[in-house]
């Protein structure tokens, strides 16, 4: 073979490889920025926290079963000067409308945690669209506000999930940081899991009825108040525009 074909089929390699890169760009623009580069295919990610140098952070709470304990939280959190993200199931709020007036009116965020907590990675599109639309009019019915934001049930999701809760106007939401709540830790050992994985730009998740969160969240505050970190609601911590998501679900502010 010689040089001047050699030197022909470089160039062609690299013009390929240029269009390739250039056709990538543009999907994860089109895509809203959530989508990363996997193994060679685009997939749609939620965002599991956020890049910040500001020590921001979220603490959120899942709202699926009871209301036990969420008197106390809210009374810690309003004790605490602290504004956080309560996410709803359809069925919890309209079974518990005064609870979902009662978080509104303490000043904290609310999203939606889908209609009837089931693993929408098995729904057809038609059927996320209805769970988004039904579950969002349950809690603006209450409030008077849209929820912008979304968090799939037991963090199952697949690109359909994604791209439809975006392409209905929500941000999807997982969390960095799991308080493992649920499984009826001691206090202490949720307020020391929690602590000791936090960074800035976190997200924390808890849920409103568990057995020992609100005896754990004054130590989680307090102790993480005191290493300088600021707790903002979800929507505050994450970006709402020109942003991307890397492979671990990371947030960034899209450079230049």
């Amino acid at each position: 073979m010689n040089f001047g074909v050699l030197r022909l089929r470089k160039t062609v390699l690299y013009c390929a490889a240029a269009a390739v890169m250039a056709a990538l760009v543009l999907a994860l623009r089109l895509t809203g920025a959530y989508a990363v580069f996997t193994g060679g295919t685009v997939r749609d990610l939620p965002v599991y926290s956020v890049e910040r140098e500001d020590k921001k952070i979220a603490i959120s709470f899942d709202c699926a079963w009871g209301t036990d304990y969420t008197d106390q939280l809210l009374e810690v959190l309003g004790r605490e000067q602290v504004h956080a993200t309560f996410f709803m199931v359809e069925f919890w709020a309209e079974k518990y409308p005064d609870f979902v007036k009662k978080i509104d009116e303490a000043g904290h965020e609310i999203g939606t945690h889908s209609a009837t907590h089931s693993y929408m990675s098995k729904f057809s599109e038609e059927q996320i669209r209805a769970e988004l639309a039904s579950s969002s009019e349950a809690i603006e019915t209450v409030t008077g506000k849209r929820p912008e934001l979304f968090r799939a049930p037991y963090g199952d999701y697949n690109d359909r999930l994604i791209r439809t809760a975006r392409e209905e106007g929500f941000y999807t939401i997982q969390w960095d940081v799991d308080s493992l709540d649920w499984k009826n830790l001691s206090a202490n050992d949720i307020a020391m899991r929690v602590i000791s994985r936090v960074q800035s730009g976190s997200i924390i998740l808890c849920h409103n009825n568990g057995e020992h969160t609100a005896e754990a969240l004054p130590i989680i505050l307090d102790t993480l108040k005191n290493k300088g970190y600021e707790f903002v609601p979800v929507g505050q911590l994450i970006y709402r525009d020109n942003f991307t998501v890397d492979a671990n679900g990371r947030q960034f502010p899209a450079a230049g």
